[in-house]
């Protein structure tokens, strides 16, 4: 994959995923969906330069229904807080296929 290919695709991914969870983050406090049960996850990242791993935490967080609590240079992880423990993996899923696959591209960090 190519930086120009990395920076399209990061760019319409974030902006797929504002969208997305947006969308599922208004049904749930509108009440169209089930309560969910908030919590804490960690998403490993590995070896990422720290311009990098602030990138990855600000996307993350800028998406509605995650957040970014900790990143932990040393492990190579993010502390998350997401709306729906629940759907954690998937979430989970998401941003590594949806952001951390560009971003390692985008910093020439091989997986």
């Amino acid at each position: 994959m190519k930086f120009i290919r990395a920076l399209g695709m990061l760019g319409f991914n974030f902006l797929k995923d504002l969208i997305v969870s947006g969308w599922v983050t208004a049904r749930i406090i509108l009440g169209l969906r089930k309560i969910p049960q908030p919590g804490f996850v960690r998403l490993v990242y590995g070896e990422l330069p720290v311009s990098a791993a602030n990138m990855l935490g600000a996307l993350v967080s800028l998406t509605p229904g995650t957040t970014t609590v900790d990143i932990d240079l040393e492990c190579g992880e993010l502390l998350l807080h997401v709306l729906d423990v629940e759907r954690a993996e998937t979430t989970l899923a998401s941003i590594r296929s949806d952001f951390l696959l560009p971003i390692r591209v985008l910093f020439g960090v091989s997986k």
